[in-house]
């Protein structure tokens, strides 16, 4: 995963913001509005009364305002407070939206408190230990029988499984035509030792929900709400899947709010608290968002990037949940700062416009706050 695209909008998006860094601070036509107070959990607070230069965020906002991109929503949140928060055609604060593989990072966190809670032993387990269904019938291998939790959540399996490769068996689209995904992903040859190399594998994930559910009893949506959503006050949740086959609730995908999403950047920026409770582990937290391994030359922890961006000579480390069309949780404990987007970039380079606005415009202007 590459982390910028000069291309297409961006190309126009990235001139502007960089011509407004060198302006004073004028009056455009966007018409900044503090975020509605919704008795959701979010406390807001106007940008204005913020000691920061807002040219270059009100440059951005005035020319996303003229189209031409695909952003559905951009929220901001800054010291646990939200100050931005923008929607763009029929997406409103109201409607959730599919996103997509950002829903791995939100099973990392319902792994933790799995193991917290004792349902999991350790991440080191071998999944056999939880599944006793299905098992390899094809390519059998005794490595197989080696593959723990760790190797799942690293997506270092083993298996010939690379969603960014069309020629790997286990190809995402490839495994989404098959009758029963988990059956056809375990009977996958194996191409590596198990924990030595990641790559990229979405069914995998679907696997480690699948070994929540099995050491809990609980379906894996059920499972979320009462020990992750409930806890957040967060209750326009929902789960789908775009296969027209009937998807088991471990494979399906969250549609959240945009606020939502946030809050769960906000319980990693706080080391798994919310509103002084402990929903996950901060060991887990600290550990699942490290960088542990690598895929295609990024760093990965469990199913969390870590994603340098260079700020004026600066560096910045975000720890991010990705989906594709534009889907991204930034948090950036650096500055206490949450950044959730949403799009319709879909397959579309255009969809890491998000990774120019946190560099050139969130973190360029707060960062001397």
């Amino acid at each position: 995963m590459n982390v910028i695209y000069k291309t297409g909008t961006q190309i126009l998006l990235l001139f502007l913001i960089l011509s407004a860094a060198s302006c004073s601070k004028v009056n455009y036509p966007y018409q900044y509005e503090n975020p509605d107070s919704l008795d959701d959990g979010w406390e807001t607070i106007h940008l204005d009364s913020l000691d920061v230069d807002t040219s270059g965020i009100y440059q951005l906002f005035n020319q996303l305002n003229e189209g031409g991109h695909k952003v559905h929503s951009i929220l901001l949140v800054k010291d646990g407070k939200l100050i931005i928060e923008e929607y763009y055609g029929k997406y409103n604060v109201y409607k959730n939206h599919d996103l997509r593989s950002v829903t791995k990072s939100v099973r990392s966190i319902l792994m933790g408190i799995a193991i917290d809670e004792g349902f999991i032993d350790s991440i080191d387990d071998p999944i056999t230990k939880y599944i006793q269904y299905p098992v390899p019938q094809k390519n059998l291998d005794p490595r197989k029988e080696k593959i723990t939790i760790r190797h799942l959540m690293t997506m270092s399996s083993g298996l010939d499984c690379n969603d960014w490769d069309p020629d790997s068996r286990g190809q995402e689209d490839r495994i989404y035509r098959q009758k029963d995904w988990l059956q056809y992903f375990l009977n996958l040859p194996m191409i590596n030792d198990p924990g030595t190399i990641s790559n990229y594998c979405s069914v995998g994930t679907i696997l480690a929900a699948e070994v929540i559910s099995h050491a809990s009893g609980m379906a894996f949506d059920d499972f979320a709400d009462q020990y992750l959503f409930n806890l957040l006050g967060i209750e326009n949740v929902s789960w789908g899947h775009t296969s027209n086959r009937e998807v088991s609730a471990s494979a399906k995908r969250l549609y959240m709010t945009p606020r939502d999403m946030a809050k769960i950047g906000q319980l990693i920026l706080n080391k798994g608290m919310w509103n002084g409770q402990q929903v996950v582990s901060e060991d887990w937290v600290e550990e699942s968002t490290s960088r542990i391994t690598k895929i295609t030359g990024m760093d990965y922890g469990y199913l969390w990037w870590s994603v340098p961006l260079q700020v004026d000579g600066d560096l910045y480390m975000l720890t991010a949940a990705t989906g594709n069309g534009g889907q991204y949780i930034f948090v950036l404990p650096e500055l206490q700062m949450v950044a959730a987007f949403t799009g319709g970039a879909y397959n579309s380079q255009d969809d890491k416009l998000p990774f120019a606005i946190m560099s050139k415009v969130f973190i360029k202007a707060f960062k001397n706050q």
